[in-house]
């Protein structure tokens, strides 16, 4: 037995065991042969690499060069397109309704109270109680009144009184028109439209006033204020619109105040006789040549209610014969662009005479345009139904103003309603322009001719099916 040698538990244990040696491995030795082929091989592979990467070069630059063309007309098509379009949007947006009605405007009056010692209303005050409070100054009168003015109590007296003299008549009627400050001209503006009217605090009872502004007066208010409009001469379509400060040109402040006064004049004439009939033509035309100036789109709602009380103020049997003149003084006036349509749509009531006075003003607006040669119905339709739209030289542009006053000639027209000619000649016209016309048609107003005449045509068959079947 060997001391020195390990037990029999430790020649079982795994940890314990020395690994075994291994065997060194010899080094291969490396030729001259070999480092040649080795090269070769290298060399072999690169340029593989390159040709494929020639290749691949040559492909993508074919590849680009297509792409690069393929691009190059792509964007020349989308610029050819954008340019038509552009020129089709520039003459549409061109075509926008708006006129410079007023231009410089002149010095205007002054409102100075002349005959402040003689004005029996003032005296009375003065004598009274009253005066021992407020101690009014005779110098300092003018202050005094526009305070009265101001606060109603000038209309107060005036209602006490029943009475309205010349100088508080003609020093607030200055004011109304030509002051500066606008809280003087609204004040005198109220209290004017509270004297004529018949409805006021003293009910039925007529207040004597010794003085009424007549119709000169308030055109020469108007020249004034710098109104251009006043002949056909003057009434261009090439005025160009502006806008301008106050006191140089532009709406004048006072034109509000102007336009209330004219319905409150118009509202009165069984009390007051202040315009004639044929002053009030007049008024009609000078009013919807207000609403032709962009300036003045804010004051559209009182623009309207003094245009209704304007055609009120006729007679059931003066108002036929007023409504021709007043449509045949517009028809000369209105230039022939998108302007006339703007006027036809100024007249927006829905009473009968509204209606009537949209007929009328249609209609010769759209004899006018056909240069007055006809002005029997069937015979403007003949003329209309004639044009061929599909002819690259027709003016589409007029094609539309043509539509839009036809309309508003022949629908809901009383007078022409037991014409049924008319009207078939009439969807015959709205055929000819929403088929002959193509949607890709790139013509300025081709879409808008179309699709209004598309609308128009589908109503008018509504209301031809609503017919047959009530029958």
């Amino acid at each position: 037995m060997d001391i020195d040698g390990p037990l029999d538990f430790e020649s079982e244990d795994l940890l314990l065991k020395s690994p075994a040696l291994t065997t060194k491995k010899r080094k291969k030795v490396i030729g001259l042969d070999d480092l040649v082929n080795d090269y070769l091989k290298e060399n072999k592979k690169l340029e593989m690499k390159s040709k494929r990467a020639k290749a691949q070069k040559d492909y993508h630059s074919d590849e680009d060069e297509d792409r690069d063309d393929r691009v190059a007309k792509l964007s020349e098509c989308v610029e050819k397109c954008q340019k038509e379009m552009g020129q089709i949007s520039d003459e549409d947006e061109n075509s926008i309704w708006g006129l410079q009605v007023f231009g410089n405007q002149k010095t205007r009056p002054p409102a100075v109270f002349h005959e402040l010692g003689s004005c029996g209303l003032l005296q009375s005050f003065m004598n009274n109680e009253i005066n021992s409070l407020v101690e009014l100054d005779v110098e300092k009168g003018e202050v005094f009144l526009e305070r009265l003015l101001v606060n109603g109590w000038l209309l107060k007296l005036v209602y006490t009184c029943g009475h309205a003299e010349k100088s508080i008549a003609t020093w607030t009627f200055g004011l109304m028109l030509y002051s500066s400050e606008e809280v003087l001209s609204t004040s005198a503006c109220d209290f004017w439209t509270a004297i004529l009217s018949p409805t006021s605090e003293v009910g039925l009872l007529q207040i004597k006033i010794d003085w009424l502004p007549n119709y000169s007066e308030l055109k020469g208010a108007l020249e004034i204020y710098g109104f251009i409009l006043d002949s056909p001469s003057k009434f261009s379509s090439n005025m160009e619109i502006v806008t301008v400060d106050f006191g140089c040109g532009g709406p004048p402040q006072n034109i509000r105040a102007w336009i209330k006064y004219v319905a409150s004049c118009c509202q009165v004439r069984s009390t007051y006789s202040i315009l004639s009939t044929s002053e009030v033509e007049e008024l009609v035309v000078l009013i919807i040549n207000l609403f032709l100036d962009r300036q003045l789109v804010g004051l559209s709602v009182i623009l309207y209610e003094c245009m209704l009380s304007v055609i009120n103020f006729f007679t059931d049997n003066e108002w036929n014969t007023s409504c021709e003149t007043v449509a045949k003084s517009i028809a000369c006036r209105v230039p022939r662009d998108m302007n006339c349509l703007r006027t036809v749509e100024s007249i927006s009531g829905v009473d009968a005479r509204s209606k009537h006075l949209r007929h009328a003003v249609a209609f010769q607006i759209l004899v006018a345009c056909l240069d007055n040669k006809v002005t029997d119905a069937e015979v403007i339709l003949r003329s209309l139904i004639s044009i061929n739209v599909k002819d690259k030289s027709c003016d589409l542009f007029k094609m539309y103003i043509f539509l839009v006053l036809t309309e508003n000639w022949l629908l809901s027209n009383p007078m022409l309603e037991d014409k049924s000619v008319i009207y078939e000649m009439w969807g015959v016209y709205l055929r000819n322009c929403s088929c002959q016309i193509t949607s890709t048609d790139l013509r300025s107003y081709a879409s808008k001719v179309r699709s209004k005449a598309s609308y128009l045509l589908q109503g008018q068959q509504q209301v031809i099916a609503f017919k047959y079947v009530l029958s």
